[in-house]
């Protein structure tokens, strides 16, 4: 959601703080398009900085290959700005507008939280009362963090799993329920200890998730809907792709097929964890949202009694945007990107916080198949930018929104934040090829592998994955993992008992080495697997993975 240079997804977001999100692959071939109809609040005008902003926006697009970008801006309760360039759809005539709907991802997670503080303010959810006390089977690896689990801390990311921990349990879809993937927590490993520092997750928003349908009696879909869209006005939202149909104004993800080829990728649905990402929004509607959260939950308009209409409290604001775990402030990868470094950086419920040019920003972004996107608040100065693209560029979001925020906070200096990101992203990618350059320097061609091909056929289980099945085709070795359709590719030898899978979908970018570690008789004990590109997502967690034969595993299940 990462900190992956590839996606910044679900967010994920932040591993080296604003400066990894420009490490999204790069393919300069997208021609500007004209832009969309103009959506101008009649009442305000964007700042002078923002003159050229359509020409602008544009570049973002060229230089990042980004087929279609969707950008509102807000100030003191009005909508400034809103807009769309380019197109849905590479190939396709329908051009992206402010009511295009795209996948938000990671940015749901702020619905999550306010969900969780509206239902404590009606007296259904104590923030911190104990995980267990709404759901008394919940466990984590460890009983100590399983008896001392919050609610609050299921938003804050800092239980003591690794970044992005158990999320082939649903990145790529797969055919476990939400209950499924929480009950399967119990087998996650813990790496860091509790509450001791930040690592993003999004399975404990599942959890979220459940808490949520437990205590107000509705479906996830059903509370959002009738508790946060309708009372906002955000009439064109959808919880996720499934809600889509044909003839509707949405935007189509597209990715660079082995980091080069830009082609279309198909929309995923999130339905065992709906709590950490999914929502399809325009635009339009997100404008709303950051008006709602800019006035401190107050909603437009009167109730009938004349008095002004909450979605929630400030005070449950202040709770969503307090600091509950400091993020360390990394050294951003080129000099150009310094401007950027917060003095303080660290994540709410729901919301990363730092600064810029002395405010307080409340942000985040998400990341999924296809699409980024960002959603940035000063609540000094009630402005708001949201930033939403069909291509996994990281780059283009941040610096379409980094101009929007230097026209309101640092006026006198346009920076050309395109150029720099740019320079960024070819570093990251140089990084990469440094990576690959040093694995093929150390491989050894004239290794063999330790056993016949017939020897690393099985059925593999990972305690809480799953299944991963390795079988025989036609003499070559394919791998499938049992749960998730996607994730299906044929395995070539590299060195030793190490192979690379190569996944057949290679919209992925998500090719592994495939370790298998034998005992003194010569039989497969154990198989651990690794990303081998550092531009691939950080849910692709391969590394967590303990696979041992079926057998093996099954005698280990009925010792415990």
């Amino acid at each position: 959601m990462s900190l992956s240079p590839k996606f910044l997804r679900l967010t994920g977001c932040c591993a080296f703080f604003v400066f990894a999100s420009a490490f999204a692959a790069v393919q300069p071939s997208v021609a500007p398009e004209a832009s969309a109809v103009v959506r101008h609040n009649p009442q305000t005008d964007p700042p002078p900085m923002l003159q050229d902003f359509d020409s602008y926006v544009d570049s973002a697009r060229s230089t990042f290959n980004v087929p279609g970008i969707a950008v509102a801006i807000v100030k003191d309760g009005k909508v400034v700005f809103e807009q769309g360039y380019g197109l849905r759809e590479v190939g396709k005539p329908e051009k992206v507008d402010a009511h295009t709907l795209f996948a938000i991802a990671s940015n749901t997670k702020a619905f999550t939280a306010a969900a969780l503080q509206m239902l404590a303010e009606q007296g259904k959810v104590d923030m911190d009362a104990r995980v267990t006390d709404y759901l008394p089977w919940f466990q984590m690896s460890d009983p100590y963090v399983t008896h001392e689990m919050r609610v609050r801390d299921l938003l804050a990311h800092r239980s003591g799993l690794s970044l992005g921990a158990g999320d082939l349990l649903y990145w790529l879809p797969t055919s476990y329920t939400t209950k499924d993937v929480v009950e399967r927590l119990a087998k996650v490993p813990l790496t860091n200890g509790f509450r001791s520092h930040y690592a993003y997750d999004n399975i404990l928003f599942a959890v979220a998730t459940l808490i949520i349908e437990k205590a107000s009696g509705q479906s996830y879909a059903d509370y959002i809907h009738d508790h946060i869209f309708k009372p906002v006005g955000m009439d064109e939202s959808l919880i996720d792709m499934t809600y889509l149909k044909p003839g509707m104004d949405y935007a189509t993800g597209h990715a660079l097929s082995d980091f080069k080829d830009l082609k279309p990728v198909p929309p995923m649905a999130w339905l065992n964890d709906p709590g950490a990402g999914g929502i399809y929004a325009s635009v339009h509607d997100l404008a709303k949202w950051m008006n709602v959260q800019l006035a401190g939950g107050e909603l437009p308009g009167v109730g009938l009694d004349g008095k002004p209409r909450y979605l929630f409290s400030q005070d449950s604001q202040n709770q969503m945007w307090s600091m509950l775990t400091p993020i360390p402030v990394s050294k951003p990868p080129i000099p150009e990107l310094e401007p950027l470094m917060p003095i303080f950086s660290g994540y709410g419920e729901g919301w990363f916080l730092s600064d810029y040019h002395g405010q307080k920003l409340v942000w985040h972004t998400g990341g999924w198949p296809g699409m980024v996107s960002r959603v940035t608040l000063v609540p000094g100065l009630k402005l708001g930018v949201v930033v939403l693209t069909n291509q996994e560029s990281g780059a283009a979001f941040n610096a379409v929104t980094y101009r929007v925020l230097d026209a309101y906070l640092n006026s006198g200096t346009k920076t050309d934040w395109v150029a720099i990101y740019d320079k960024a992203v070819k570093h990251a990618h140089g990084d990469a090829d440094e990576s690959w350059s040093k694995h093929e320097a150390a491989r050894d061609p004239n290794s063999k592998l330790s056993l016949p091909l017939s020897g690393y056929v099985g059925t593999y289980r990972d305690p809480w994955y799953g299944d991963v099945i390795v079988s025989n085709d036609n003499g070559k070795l394919r791998m499938r993992f049992g749960k998730t359709k996607q994730l299906v590719g044929t395995m070539t030898p590299w060195q030793n008992d190490t192979f690379i899978v190569r996944w057949d979908d290679r919209a992925l970018n998500a090719d592994a080495f495939v370790t298998f570690n034998l005992d003194m008789d010569g039989h497969v004990r154990e198989v651990r697997m690794q990303p081998v590109s550092p531009l691939t997502d950080f849910s692709f967690d391969f590394q967590d993975l303990r696979l041992v034969p079926l057998k093996e595993a099954e005698a280990s299940a009925k010792a415990d």
